[in-house]
């Protein structure tokens, strides 16, 4: 199918700020730069009633959104602000977009049912629904495995997998049901999801599909989103909690820190630096955590922002200001 784009041109709004660590009486930086230097934090306004939920840096310096409310994927381009949208049909209400290895974008629609690829050139799009047996998933992310299948969650209490190149699916029943959300890949292709309803995070075997759980030490802390930093070691947002967690595959031994409170740890995006990113509901502001020296530090956004997700590229990291209708950047 294919799809008119709109467009919209927004005036980025840049706010240096300098950014406070937790610690008291210290202030911090963002990776790589001085002791008390600036860090610009950038926003770029998105259509009035989009309610963008999460992003995907493109492949060509632009950045995908989802429009969960009205039910469109959007592109920003960052040097001039301008922003065009493409309808994904009725009912749609995207929630996840990651850039494929294709260079698609691959959105997890919850309100389609369905997964849907979106071309990054003439915006044609491809929907693969669940079976309605599968009823409704509520899915929530994806990512792809070293042999290029995509993996997905549902929150309703599935998970799946999607051949790209055959459009074969199967979806899998979650132990302990409902709860599937957050969901990576480490270096060597292994997949991870974290369950918030059942407070646990699980390894997929990607040839068979079973999924193995594992629990965090602290109980009901809400597993929300993971991410693996550059040695495998899974980063886990614990949302319950307010902590953030890391579990090492290779010795199954945990750690947790508390955040700076009152804290509730939403996303979770390890950048390029092994450098810790939080986004923080309690106080509205994304957190920097230094895994060497166990620092955090504080990035204000505006009241309300509700950043539900991170991902970024060498230098940036984005979100999406899913209350104020805004992409947010942060560059180092």
């Amino acid at each position: 199918m294919r799809s008119r784009p709109s467009q919209r041109a927004g005036l980025a709004v840049v706010v240096p700020v300098l950014i406070a660590a937790a610690l008291v009486g210290v202030m911090g930086s963002a990776a790589g730069a001085a002791p008390g230097a600036a860090v610009t934090l950038r926003e770029y306004p998105v259509p009035d009633g989009s309610h963008p939920h999460d992003v995907a840096p493109a492949r060509n310096g632009g950045v995908w959104y989802t429009a969960q409310a009205t039910g469109k994927l959007g592109w920003l381009d960052p040097r001039t602000g301008r922003t065009r949208e493409t309808s994904l049909g009725e009912g749609s209400a995207p929630h996840g977009v990651i850039v494929g290895p294709d260079g698609a974008a691959w959105v997890t629609d919850g309100g389609l049912n369905a997964i849907v690829r979106v071309d990054p050139g003439s915006s044609s799009f491809r929907g693969y629904r669940l079976t309605p047996a599968t009823g409704d998933a509520n899915l929530n992310t994806a990512t792809f495995d070293k042999r290029g299948t995509l993996w997905f969650t549902g929150q309703n209490g599935i998970y799946g997998r999607l051949n790209p190149k055959s459009g074969a699916m199967r979806v899998f029943r979650a132990p302990f049901g409902r709860g599937p959300y957050g969901i990576t890949t480490t270096p060597k292709g292994q997949v991870f999801y974290a369950s918030l309803a059942g407070s646990h995070i699980a390894q997929i075997d990607v040839r068979t599909g079973k999924a193995t759980v594992i629990r965090p030490p602290t109980a009901g802390q809400g597993a929300r989103r993971v991410w693996s930093d550059s040695k495998g070691m899974i980063w886990v947002s614990e949302w319950n909690a307010g902590k953030v967690a890391r579990y090492d595959p290779a010795t199954k031994r945990w750690r947790e820190w508390d955040v700076p409170g009152p804290a509730q740890v939403y996303a979770v995006y390890v950048d390029d630096k092994d450098i810790v990113w939080l986004t923080d509901f309690g106080r509205s502001g994304l957190w920097r955590f230094a895994p060497a020296t166990g620092r955090f530090t504080r990035v204000p956004l505006r009241a309300g922002a509700n950043v539900r997700q991170l991902l970024g590229r060498p230098g940036e990291v984005w979100g999406a200001e899913s209350g104020a209708d805004r992409l947010v950047v942060v560059r180092r």
